[in-house]
This record gives structure tokens, C-alpha cells and sequence, in this order.
């Protein structure tokens, strides 16, 4: 992933033009494939100052691909009336550093915190031992078993690290799923029982939290599956996955 920048200035009496133009040339970066994601911003303390940033899947893909792609004539003709005025268009490697601020709560404190993940697992899997689809995926299952799921979902969702730290994080718990063998009727079991547990013990209902809580539900399931399954991809070495208020792990092909 590449972002490159370009700054604009523009001058008293064009701005309009100038914004319509790149609403115009949108249509071709959603359309291109190199193109992960855009946005133009316009300076408060200087109204002709612009800064348009565009994440590209690489350098490479941007100056190779897109450029002498079908998209890039489209795209040219919108903006070239522009290209004198700008003062800077260069590619940026993004640095480790990166995070959010607090102007929103996580998911984990909206949800509860510790409290309410571990109320949470310590319900469904009373459930689940009495499931008949599900209790015998879980049979002879570890007394903490429900206190380490929610620990994992806490970080996932914002919470503290305490699964990286005390269960091993991604890696461990893939593994934890290696030639179970869990059936599609098993997941989709797993996902249903687990939202209507998350109704009993009063669980957030608004449509925002549940919506992240039941795509990362989908997205954590289908990779059990996948990880349980008779040819299971190599164990992850990455972070834990963090979800967050309309952020998911990133898209890899």
C-alpha cells in the first residue's frame, strides 16, 4: 500500500470548477483497480490550498498500471486544466505509527467492557453444552475456555491485550481450530446462538454495534472453518485482527 499526495493551489473564483472536476474524475478511481481509496480536502485557514490523497495497492501499480490503464485518459481529462497549479505530487510509505483518537469509544468499552464479553461467553457456552449441534465440537472443553473466547473478542474490539499476552494471540488461536473439521451447519449454529445470547444478557442493540458485531462474526467463523478444514492455510504470524467503528482488517487477495 502506497498513498500518494498532491497539493493543490487554486486560485479565488475556480473552486467550484475545481471541486466539480475531481467529482468528475471519481468515476474513473473507483473504477480502477489500483485504486484503494481517495479524498480531496480543502485548507480552512487557506481556502485555495487543496490536498488530494489516494491509496494505491503500490507504486508500481499506480505509475504502471493505472497510468497506462483504461481508466487514466477519463481521469486526466477532468483534472489536466489543474495540473499547473500544483505544488507537490509525491508517494509516501505509511509508518508504523498510527492509531485512533478518543473522540469515540471502542467497540469494547460501548459494549461493556471485560464485564460484558465475559457475561456474554459465559452464557453462550451454557448454551452450547446443551446444543445439539454444537456440544459435540465442544466436548471435554477447558473450564476457561469461555473466559479466554472473551478476552480474544475484548482485544479484537479495542479491549486490553490480554490474549496476545496471556493465550499466544492469532497464532494460538488458529491453531486451537486445526482438524476440527467444523461443519458449515456448526458455524452458522455458532453465529446464530451467539447473537441471540447477545440479546438475553443485554448486549448494545444498536444497529451500528451489532452490524460490526455480526460481520466480525461471519469473518472469525468462515476462518475457523477454514483454519479446521482438511487443507488449513500456515498458521498466521500476524497481530490480532482489531475491528473498530467502520474499520475491518485490510483486504488481502
Amino acid at each position: 500500500m502506497i498513498v500518494e499526495y498532491i497539493r493543490y493551489r487554486i486560485a479565488d473564483g475556480r473552486h467550484t470548477a475545481f471541486e466539480e472536476a475531481y467529482g468528475r474524475a471519481a468515476g474513473p478511481l473507483r473504477a480502477a483497480e489500483q485504486c484503494v481509496d481517495y479524498e480531496l480536502s480543502r485548507c480552512v485557514e487557506d481556502p485555495g490550498a487543496y490536498v488530494l490523497r489516494i491509496r494505491w495497492t503500490s507504486t508500481e501499480d499506480h505509475l504502471r498500471g493505472f497510468r497506462t490503464g483504461p481508466q487514466f485518459a477519463a481521469f486526466l481529462a477532468e483534472v489536466r486544466p489543474y495540473v499547473e497549479d500544483i505544488e507537490e505530487m509525491r508517494h509516501y510509505e505509511v509508518t508504523e505509527v498510527a492509531g485512533r483518537g478518543g473522540s469515540a469509544p471502542t467497540l469494547y468499552a460501548w459494549a461493556g467492557g471485560a464485564d460484558a464479553f465475559e457475561r456474554l461467553f459465559t452464557r453462550f457456552y451454557e448454551h452450547v453444552g446443551k446444543d445439539e449441534v454444537l456440544a459435540p465440537v465442544f466436548a471435554g472443553m477447558d473450564p476457561h475456555h469461555a473466559e479466554h473466547v472473551a478476552a480474544w473478542l475484548g482485544e479484537v474490539f479495542g479491549g486490553p491485550a490480554r490474549y496476545s499476552t496471556g493465550h499466544g494471540g492469532h497464532r494460538h488461536m488458529a491453531s486451537r481450530h486445526l482438524g476440527r473439521g467444523v461443519t458449515e451447519q456448526q458455524r452458522r449454529r455458532w453465529v446464530a446462538l451467539l447473537l441471540e445470547t447477545a440479546d438475553e444478557v443485554g448486549l448494545p442493540a444498536d444497529p451500528e454495534f451489532r452490524g460490526v458485531l455480526a460481520y466480525y462474526l461471519e469473518w472469525g467463523t468462515r476462518m475457523a472453518v477454514i483454519y479446521s478444514g482438511p487443507n488449513p492455510p500456515p498458521l498466521p504470524e500476524t497481530p490480532m485482527p482489531r475491528w473498530d467503528w467502520g474499520l475491518t482488517p485490510p483486504y488481502r487477495p
